[in-house]
């Protein structure tokens, strides 16, 4: 006869009055699971994540057992980095991470798992048990990290835990032991309704942790295995996540049975800890004595790193949809219940952040048989624990403390109506004391009312007074060698990097030039790093300039994991910059401003002309082979401040930037005809490249390419848009096609013509951005811009000019500061002068024609005149027309010399006294 036949009975008799068959079968199921997971040869101790009353009976039954073997429910390969948590501060989380993938697709890189272990969670428990204890051996049974992706759908994306405020996991996949949650959206919305709570967390608080916290052992592990198999038997038909389930659990009774095989360990001396949804698994695989077997597919190829990241609460609840502050709470229940208790939790030796806790290890007792705690759980109302004033009165008065300390008006009547309120509400709510749940809906009733001054909310303060967002650290001797080599390398900085808050750096580089290694560091950390971990203040970093002085704000503390990460990229900081680099160009969307970019960054971070060379030749093969314009413009701004870098620093330039230069300018050239009349083409992608063409036209001639080439590309297009029309035009007279008096002339027709002022607008906007390829036009430009200010009548003008306003703030921004200093040279400086003022481009009389003057005589005229045929013929060559004029008498070819000293005499008799 089963221990639990009785109750077994009772609850079928109960279930078939009320429920019917259906309700008999599922509470009968759930006695059986209870009976066999307690029937099994290899203890199992049921667990629910970061639960306090799990990792007290944990510490319990540790002390009472003392096993040889924990079996834990974590990915296996992760086992070699437990050791390292003694050398950080909790919460802090085991991670896997992989950037070259084999086996799975590309599109799902970078792979990340990450597992959080807090202070007040079981699995910290029986690992600090199991590191500390000699003789105690710690076996991990779960799926690899491999396999968590190798059982994902493959046409789904791997991040199904991306959440913006999961912060310091990112977007990492989250492994849990002992997930314990309704899979029926039913079940959860009932058990909510009837237990008058708002979340789940809360109801597992009230009715689960709570009651739980104190009961002897057998008590916690028959309750915790009947509530998996309740969650497990009224799952949703179709549940997918099942399949996944099984699967794990059939993975971790095959990984248990090789292990008890090959080691030879008694099963009396096993525990094996795993979440109370797989104690109650119903696979045929289960137990110790099952024949059923299993087959571990292979690991792909995909290379994985591993490590330790910091962790915090708010992390935590965040990638595990728990209620916020949750977690805190958590751990404020766990540090009351030992104390409450008298344990003594176990704990790596060495760890940071805590005190250090020593206690002998009792004699173990002999386990007795299995007795029926269940009944007696079910039948009797729980125990409910009496009012603590002193611990709510000190909670009222801090959290008035904190509130006024962010904004808040509270007051000692606050404080009081706080208290009466955490009551009023706990006894609506069947509690006879108050929860933390309940003192933070008090709190906010009471003192947020309807205003919510300043960045935190009474909730949040809430959170911060009942333990806060604890966030972990990773120590110093469990960091990756990249990181560590970073920290070294900035130890003359003279901070602590490992301290959260933001730090000043003051780096004087002319007179301590020791700084200029951490300098350099610096910069390449603020292209590797989040914007916000390395911060510039004073000091900036461009090709050919170097800073005197810099200040920095660090932030490495809050952004640990960032670094932790560079680690898994490469050894040294240089080489994963590298890394990326390359990475870029390479890739299939890269094109050549992507490469002309990473090879500025090459040269300012690294200093590599070699490397720079390389990702300069890349940036050719991907100009050549573009087929689109539409980097046009950052192609031109990034290869002109190139080549000017290189003009000033090296004798030479590379054979790289030539290559561009004419390739470049072949390839411009083919699509310039179609890029003028493509309507998906801008004008300032067109302006661009004829910016390239002309800019560069220079060197590309030198280097051996046709000028006839861009000629024939300008003469072949024929553009329909007034912007491009314009553009045109001023290509046609940069290249001598169109003469610029013909060119005013067009635009005199243009305003003349009240068909076109509408869209003049746009032909100004082609005239703008043509300053970029021809800087000579900017004159012109604000003549025409004048003259239509000037012209149009008030009707026309003022509907036209905020399009143009528009227009000239969208698409031509960056050179209008051009535009404005071109005008402020052409007009006048003063309000007075604008009467008088005549504009350059206005007629003007011609002035009177000069008598012409004699030449002066001289040897060199008297030759000339004596040969006039030589002159004659150079003249007739060149075009150019004239006459022969009379020399000058002797004694005239310096009267104006002559009538100068006569007027002013006195200098010329100065300059004598003072010679004589």
């Amino acid at each position: 006869m089963s221990t639990f036949d009785p109750l077994k009975e009772q609850l079928t008799q109960a279930a078939r009055e009320f429920g019917g068959d259906t309700v008999s079968g599922i509470l009968a199921g759930l006695v059986d699971d209870v009976d066999r997971a307690l029937r099994e040869e290899l203890e199992i101790f049921p667990v629910c994540h970061h639960s306090p009353s799990s990792a007290l009976a944990m510490v319990r039954r540790l002390r009472e057992k003392q096993p040889k073997v924990i079996y834990l429910e974590l990915c296996e390969d992760l086992q070699p980095l437990l050791t390292e948590l003694r050398n950080c501060r909790l919460p802090v989380a085991v991670q896997a991470f992989a950037t070259d993938l084999d086996g799975f697709p590309k599109s799902w890189s970078p792979l990340s798992v990450v597992a959080p272990i807090t202070e007040a969670s079981a699995e910290y428990q029986a690992i600090s048990y199991a590191l500390d204890t000699p003789g105690v051996e710690l076996v991990l049974v779960d799926r690899s990290t491999d396999h968590v992706f190798q059982w994902m759908p493959q046409e789904e994306p791997q991040k199904t835990h991306k959440e913006e405020e999961a912060g310091l996991h990112g977007d990492a996949v989250g492994v849990e032991i002992g997930d314990l949650r309704p899979r029926f959206a039913e079940l959860e919305e009932h058990l909510l309704h009837h237990g008058k709570v708002r979340h789940w967390s809360e109801w597992w608080d009230q009715y689960v942790e709570q009651p739980l916290s104190g009961a002897d052992y057998d008590t916690y592990r028959q309750v915790m295995v009947l509530i998996g198999s309740l969650f497990r038997r009224l799952r949703p038909d179709g549940d997918d996540r099942l399949t996944l389930d099984e699967d794990r659990e059939r993975y971790m009774w095959t990984r248990m049975r090789e292990h008890l095989a090959a080691s030879g360990a008694d099963p009396a001396d096993c525990l094996y800890v795993c979440g109370a949804f797989h104690a109650a698994s119903h696979v045929e695989q289960f137990g110790l004595r099952s024949t059923a077997a299993y087959e571990i597919t292979p690991r792909t190829g995909t290379k994985w790193l591993y490590g330790l990241i910091p962790s915090s609460h708010s992390a935590i609840e965040a990638q595990f949809g728990l209620a916020s502050g949750s977690v805190s709470i958590a751990a404020a229940t766990w540090a009351k219940a030992v104390t409450r208790n008298g344990l003594t939790p176990f704990q790596l030796a060495g760890q940071k952040g805590t005190r250090k806790r020593s206690a002998k290890l009792p004699v173990p007792k002999a386990d007795a048989a299995p007795a029926d705690r269940l009944t007696g759980f079910l039948s009797r109302p729980p125990a409910l624990d009496p009012l603590d004033e002193a611990e709510l009165l000190g909670w009222s008065v801090d959290i008035v403390r904190l509130a006024r300390r962010n904004g808040y008006l509270a007051s000692t009547a606050d404080a009081i109506a706080v208290f009466e309120t955490s009551i009023l509400l706990a006894g609506m709510r069947n509690r006879a004391r108050p929860t933390p749940y309940d003192f933070q809906d008090a709190a906010v009733t009471c003192i947020e009312k309807d205003v919510v001054p300043g960045r935190r909310d009474v909730r949040r303060l809430c959170e911060i007074l009942l333990g806060g967002d604890r966030v972990g650290e990773v120590g110093y001797d469990a960091l990756p060698p990249l990181a560590r080599n970073v920290y070294d390398r900035l130890a003359p900085l003279g901070l602590d990097l490992e301290k959260r808050t933001i730090q000043r750096a003051l780096l004087d580089l002319s007179s301590d030039p020791e700084l200029v290694p951490c300098s350099d560091l610096l910069w390449m950390l603020r292209y590797l790093l989040p914007h916000d971990a390395v911060r510039p203040i004073m000091g900036e970093r461009r090709l050919g300039e170097r800073s005197i002085q810099e200040s920095w704000d660090l932030a490495f503390g809050k952004h640990q994991r960032a670094v932790i990460e560079l680690g898994y990229e490469g050894v040294t900081v240089e080489q994963v910059l590298e890394q990326r680099l390359r990475r870029q160009v390479w890739d299939p969307k890269a094109t050549a401003a992507v490469a002309l970019a990473a090879v500025e960054d090459a040269i300012l971070y690294l200093g590599s002309k070699r490397f720079a060379d390389e990702l300069g030749a890349r940036a050719v093969e991907l100009l050549s082979t573009e087929r689109s314009v539409d980097d046009a413009p950052e192609v031109l701004r990034r290869i002109r401040r190139l080549m000017a870098y290189y003009r000033a620093s090296e004798p030479e330039l590379p054979a790289w930037c030539e290559e561009f230069a004419t390739a470049g300018y072949a390839h411009y050239c083919t699509l310039l005809p179609t890029a003028f009349v493509d309507d998906d083409i801008g004008v300032r992608q067109v302006a661009a490249m004829l910016g390239f063409l002309f800019s560069m036209e220079s060197l590309a001639l030198a280097l051996g390419c046709d000028r006839a080439q861009l000629e024939l590309a300008v003469q072949q297009s024929h553009p329909e848009a007034p912007a491009k029309v314009a553009l045109l035009w001023a290509s046609r007279t940069q290249l001598g096609l169109l003469p610029l008096a013909e060119l005013r002339s067009r635009c005199d027709e243009l305003l003349a013509n009240p068909l076109v002022v509408p869209s003049f607008p746009q032909y100004i906007m082609g005239f703008v951005q043509a300053m970029e390829p021809v800087p000579s036009l900017s004159g012109f430009v604000v003549e025409v811009i004048s003259k239509a200010f000037g012209r149009l009548p008030d009707n026309v003008l003022l509907p036209w000019l905020p399009r143009l306003i528009t227009m000239l703030r969208d698409q031509a921004g960056e050179l209008m500061p051009v535009l404005v200093r071109e005008a402020g040279r052409t007009f006048p400086g003063g309000l007075a002068a604008v009467d008088a003022w005549t504009p350059p481009w206005s007629g003007r009389p011609a002035p009177p024609k000069a008598a012409a003057a004699p030449v002066a005589s001289g040897p060199v005229a008297e030759l000339l005149m004596g040969h006039p045929a030589t002159c004659d013929a150079v003249a007739a060559l060149l075009g150019c027309e004239g006459e022969w004029r009379t020399p000058a008498a002797a004694g005239d070819d310096h009267r104006e010399v002559r009538a100068l000293l006569a007027e002013h005499a006195e200098p010329a008799r100065a300059v004598a006294a003072l010679l004589s």
